[in-house]
Order: C-alpha cells, then structure tokens, then sequence
C-alpha cells in the first residue's frame, strides 16, 4: 500500500524519520491561544501514529476581543495570530498541517465564517472544528490526560473543565470517554474593569449575582464584596454535579447537557480550563472575572474529597495542540462507491463506536445504540454534517450478521442520511465492498454509498476520499488526525 504526506515532494517510503509542523489554534469565547508543534511519525499497521511530539512554541493567552457580545472582533483577532506566527519564528508556509477549534460564541455563524476566512490559505491542510458544549468535554478529557490516565490506571477518572462561560465533565475509563456534561458556571459570566465597572456579563452571571443580591448592568459599578459569594455558589453547583447524586432543580436549569447518569466509583479528579491555572497554584493574574476566586473554592472544597486530585498533563491548553496527515491509496478491489460522482468527500470527521461484534449473532440495537452514543459525544447528533463510520469488523459475514450490522448503522445515522448525506463506512479489514453491496442491493439504500477498507481509523480523525483513479482501481484518502498534549498510544510523548 503506497503511501505518501500530502506534500508532493516527500514520501513515507524513502524517508527513515518523518516530521511534520504542525499548528493548534483554539479560538474560545474567553480565550484564544496557539501551540505550534513539531511531530515524528511511524507506520503502525494499516495507520501512521505520532511517535514523539515536541511543543515549538506556546503562544500568549489572549482575551477574545468583541465587538459586541456575540460579534468577535476578527480584525483584532488577526493582528494576535500573525502576532503569534511571528513570535514562534514561523511564516504560514512553514506549517505542515493544523487544526483550527472553534467553540462559544465562536461557533456562530458570523464568527465562524470570519475566522475561517483568517485561514483561507490553509485550507485542506488544516483540519476545522466547530465544537459544541459534548465534543468540547470530550476534547478536555483527551487533552487534560484525564483519558490517558483511565487507560493506565484500569479506573475511572473524572475530568472538569473549568472555564470562561462553562464548565464541562466528562467520566473517563479505559481509555474512552463514556458521558459528558456541562454546567453554565465560568469564571467569566461576570467582567469588570480595574474600577470594579461591569463591562460584559452573561445570562448565568445574572442569575449567580441575583442569588447573592446584586443586579449587576453593563457600565456600572458593582459590589465586589459580594463576588466571593458568588464564586462560593458556583462552586456549590460544581460540586453537586461531582457528587453524582440527584440534582436539585435550580442546578438542572443550569445544565447544558442531559445529567451524569454514571453513580459507580471515581477514582481520580482532574481540572483543566482557565481556571485550573489558579486552582495548581500557576496564578496567571487578573483578568477581571471570578477566575482566583472560583478556584479558592474549588480548592477548598476540594481537599474534603476522599478521592486524589491529579494535576492535569494540560491545563488552559487542554485542547488540540495541532494535526498530524498522510495520505495513502485504497485499493478498488473491496471497495464500493455508488454513485462514482458521490467522491470527492472533504473533512468529514469520523466516529467509532464500540459496536458488539464478537458473538455469533449481531443485535441491531445495540448496534443503532452504539452510533448514536458515538454521534452525540462529537455534537453530530443533528444530522447536518456527513460522518464518516469507522469500525473493525469481527466474525463471519453471513448473511444475517450482516443485515443486522447494517439495519443498526442504517438506524443510528437516520439524521444523517435524511440530510441527503452518503453513508460513509471505513473499516480496518476487506469487507468494504460487501457492506456496500448490501446497502444498495438488499437494503434499497437511496443516498450514496461509500464503502472502503484498509484503514484503521481512530476517534478525533477526519478524511478526505478523493475520486477513484481509473488506471488503478484506487481511490487516494487523506487521513488528518487531532493530536493533543498526552495520548495513550505507545512511546507517545
């Protein structure tokens, strides 16, 4: 199976060491920061993984500038990313690959088509993410090492991420994320200048202040003697929400996902975001929010806890620190695409769902349950986007197992595919052309079908399938995979 980077000039094959700059830039609603990175890769199988990764260069932690509270000021944004870029030493052609995350208030329309416009140049190189409140938490968990540490340990570890605007939870073990959550506490719901001037708040910051009773207004002073108990509740909130116990209903209206359903043992806590910086003694400085003081309870209440809090491998910057790409060719002879025109595809992020094939027989719910819970850990519930199913087939492939796994896919992405998307299905063995096969011949699938082989994929990756190549029968992928701070793949660093 060839193999090559998406820069013509290099080839896997005729070089000994591959390395990659690549870039992370994670544009939130509170802050805005990149890492530029430098990745050594090797061939693992049917896939490249990243062998050792050494952090370049760290860039300032930036307040996201607004025009208004939901309109980001781009032009500011740009002049704080060149910025960066030259700090680091680096020019934009000097970047291999990258990822660009966007979150908040970044995801809105507006903003997201602005900021992409920052990167037109990069396009196809980099990878973008528009991340929501599940795929953030699952994203914190991956960077903050929360999952990596599952992995080690055998146990369960729990993530909170504590941010600006929000804060998110995420129960990891065995090295996967099992359920998230989130909760409107931040240390940024409330803002103030150096004159105690409030000059942005947020709908929760409102119902927090009430709570001690303030009544808080953009351009007028507020009483700061009140802020610790504010802080004081927030992390009253947080703590129910750790104690997987029922919540109360003033805590449910604050919840931005659907409870923690998990009640079994925790055993260890991390704490990434913002205002973990404070809560591990790193003390970034004053920002004019509720970030130090926020952590001092936390803190506190955290020493009360029977379980060993874990300093985080990241903790502001638990997020992506770039993408590693290859690319490789598929060989036509297992696969299946129908129609020809249904490729080129581009970006399509991938799930892999822990699908229960190992028996004699397939359950399709089980199955339809498995995508579903994929889906809604990257926000791809809603069906808008085309996801791609990643999966290692075990077993025969009788008739009946085979009907049962594809009624189960079939009925897991039902959103997806009543957008018109194509089923999309890569799988690490030599059953792409007879998944596809029955899709369309016994299964009567109308929207297209793009079923190939070959290719062990991961969660966080994402692909592009070029057209088929009439002279070989092959079709080119590109495989971008996100690559945070800590991984559990061996001899990763």
């Amino acid at each position: 199976m060839p193999a090559s980077f998406t820069n013509l000039s290099r080839h896997i094959v005729e070089e000994d060491e591959i390395k990659l700059t690549s870039v992370g830039v994670d544009i939130g609603s509170s802050t805005s920061h990149l890492v530029f990175s430098r990745l050594e890769m090797r061939q693992e199988g049917t896939r490249y993984v990243v062998a050792r990764r050494e952090i370049l260069n760290e860039s300032e932690i930036f307040l996201t500038p607004y025009l208004d509270d939901l309109t980001i000021d781009v032009r500011a944004l740009e002049e704080f990313i060149n910025r960066q870029y030259e700090r680091a030493g680096m020019k934009r052609e000097d970047v291999d690959t990258g990822a660009l995350i966007l979150t908040g208030v970044a995801v809105r329309r507006r903003n997201s088509r602005a900021i992409a416009e920052l990167f037109a140049q990069e396009a196809g190189r980099f990878v973008a993410v528009s991340a929501g409140d599940s795929l953030e938490s699952t994203m914190a968990a991956y960077g903050s090492g929360a999952v990596a540490e599952s992995a080690r340990s055998g146990g369960i570890c729990m993530n909170i991420d504590v941010g600006g605007g929000t804060s998110k939870f995420a129960i990891c073990a065995k090295g996967r994320v099992r359920e998230v959550t989130a909760i409107d506490v931040g240390a940024r719901l409330v803002v103030l200048d150096g004159a105690g001037v409030v000059t942005r708040i947020e709908e929760a910051g409102r119902f927090f202040a009430a709570a001690v009773g303030l009544n808080p207004a953009v351009g007028h002073k507020m009483d700061t003697s009140k802020l610790p108990s504010m802080a004081s509740l927030m992390a009253d909130k947080l703590f129910e929400v750790m104690s997987l116990s029922a919540l109360s209903p003033e805590t449910q209206r604050l919840l931005r996902l659907p409870p923690l359903s998990y009640r079994g043992q925790i055993d260890a806590i991390t704490f990434s975001g913002g205002v973990s910086e404070f809560i591990y003694g790193h003390n970034p400085g004053n920002f004019g929010d509720l970030g130090a003081l926020l952590a001092a309870e936390v803190k506190k209440r955290a020493q009360h806890l029977a379980i060993p809090v874990l300093e985080p491998t990241a903790r502001i910057r638990a997020t992506v620190i770039g993408a590693s790409q290859y690319t490789i060719q598929v060989s036509g002879s297992t696969i299946f695409i129908e129609p020809l025109d249904a490729v080129p595809v581009r970006n399509v992020p991938v799930v892999v769902p822990e699908l229960p094939l190992d028996g004699d027989d397939i359950d399709q719910a089980a199955i339809r349950r498995a995508v579903e819970m994929a889906l809604s850990r990257l926000d791809l519930t809603d069906g808008k986007r085309p996801v791609a199913v990643g999966f290692h087939w075990e077993g025969s492939a009788t008739f009946a197992r085979l009907d049962a796994f594809c009624s189960g896919v079939k009925d897991g992405l039902e959103k997806v595919l009543g957008r018109g998307h194509p089923l999309m299905l890569v799988s690490d063995g030599d059953i792409g052309g007879i998944l596809g096969l029955h899709f369309k011949e016994e299964m009567r699938v109308e929207n297209p079908v793009i079923s190939i082989d070959g290719i062990a994929l991961s969660e966080f990756d994402y692909i592009d399938i070029g057209a088929l190549i009439p002279s070989s029968g092959a079709v080119p992928v590109v495989v971008k995979s996100l690559i945070f701070p800590v991984s559990t793949q061996p001899n990763g660093s």
